[in-house]
């Protein structure tokens, strides 16, 4: 098994094109925009953040999801329309809250072994995606949300992963332009944000310096694997499809990983869970001064920050189960205009862009890395909110697993495919 398609230009796909021809495979990668990172990596809270591997697969999640139904403004809304896809997955969501200890300690775990591919990516290709390493403060109103968070660092320690109890005088010594009253903190000095997609347009440049093949524009309608061919259909607009053979692909494809994984005889049962965000332009000094350089993570409004270089501020966050929607709605966008207005009300925001996104979520919470059914196909799908802090370990881990399925059908003096 020489050569392989991924399926898909976001942030999993660049980074694992950028694996697997690190390995020596000859990769072409298939994306349906004119670029990397258009979708779901375009342009999200910007967090490095192994301080939030927390899983959702928690009962409070449920009454959260219950309380705030038909609240238009709630961080997390789901749409009470039934629909086949939609219960099936809650009834998963479900049956996986006793994993949720072990789940939560196991993505901080990939989430620390993240950073050293990342960082060691971008040094080695010199890749500039404003990044920030300032640490993470959570922050409290009060002693519930707080004392949860201390059950969390439990779990997060086992995962490798220190932080720090912060007084609220503390908070301010970390981020003196922070308003507002709360109950206390944590710190994650660990962590940081960039811009993700800058990153992923800096790695896509340098796989191509590695050979790797990107076709962009591509809209893959078809795949199809017998076990050692992989056939892959493109659709154009004022022509025939074309057609395309590899020995194996990788599925990279965010939201759509589902239905091709249908295609390929897998059950990906990847949800779209729609996120949003807004980039304030600090256009005057003042606004460069009133915003954080340290990001954050508000537990009770669940959004979070990044500094994204001098003149740009990113807030996201919200959670909304609505189906295939990427609708930017202004009722969704309105309460992070005003969070930042209450939190930093130095900041200008006449100048904000809003913008949303289609997470793939698994209903366990963790992302599905490694073989399909058969022989010949792969997946790297599924990282819901923390694509892009899990993205290098997950590229890491699914090419160990290409380059041994590789090794295991080698004979002597020649490659099969397979």
């Amino acid at each position: 098994m020489k050569t392989i398609a991924i399926i898909g230009g976001g942030i999993t796909g660049v980074t694992t094109a950028y694996a697997l021809a690190k390995r020596g495979f000859d990769v072409t990668l298939f994306e349906r925009h004119r670029y990397a990172a258009m979708e779901t990596s375009f342009a999200n809270g910007g967090q490095l953040s192994a301080s939030n591997a927390e899983v959702w697969t928690h009962w409070s999640t449920i009454l959260k999801g219950l309380k705030w139904m038909l609240k238009s403004d709630a961080p997390l809304l789901v749409n009470p329309a039934p629909t086949w896809h939609k219960l099936s997955w809650f009834a998963e969501f479900m049956a996986s809250i006793p994993d949720y200890e072990r789940n939560t300690v196991e993505t901080a775990r990939m989430a620390v072994a993240a950073r050293q591919h990342l960082f060691a990516w971008a040094a080695e290709e010199g890749i500039d995606f404003d990044h920030k390493r300032e640490g993470i403060l959570h922050i409290y109103r009060d002693k519930k949300g707080f004392d949860h968070a201390g059950k969390v660092s439990e779990l997060l320690a086992k995962g490798g992963l220190p932080r720090r109890a912060v007084t609220p005088t503390e908070m301010k010594a970390i981020e003196p332009t922070l308003a507002g009253t709360y109950y206390g903190g944590y710190f994650t000095e660990s962590d940081s944000t960039g811009d993700i997609h800058k990153f992923t347009n800096g790695l896509a440049a340098a796989a191509a310096r590695l050979g790797v093949r990107t076709l962009y524009g591509q809209d893959v309608a078809t795949v199809q694997s017998n076990g050692t061919q992989v056939v892959i259909t493109v659709a154009q607009e004022d022509a025939a499809p074309s057609v395309h053979t590899f020995d194996g692909v990788v599925v990279c494809a965010g939201v759509a990983s589902r239905d091709f994984a249908a295609q390929l005889g897998d059950r990906v049962n990847i949800y779209p869970v729609k996120g949003y965000s807004i980039t304030v332009n600090l256009n005057d000094a003042a606004s460069q001064a009133g915003a954080p350089n340290v990001s954050l993570l508000d537990d009770e409004t669940k959004l979070v920050t990044s500094r994204l270089g001098v003149d740009r501020f990113r807030v996201a966050g919200t959670a909304e189960f609505n189906g295939v929607n990427r609708d930017i709605r202004a009722d969704r966008i309105r309460p992070l205009i005003d969070w930042v207005e209450q939190c930093f009300p130095n900041i200008n925001t006449r100048s904000v862009v809003p913008w949303a996104g289609l997470r793939p979520m698994m209903p366990n919470m963790m992302p599905r890395v490694g073989k399909g059914r058969a022989a010949n196909v792969f997946y790297n799908t599924g990282h819901g909110h923390l694509g892009w802090t899990l993205s290098a370990v997950t590229a890491d881990m699914l090419g160990n697993v290409v380059a041994d399925t590789a090794r295991a059908v080698q004979v002597p003096g020649h490659l099969q495919t397979a």
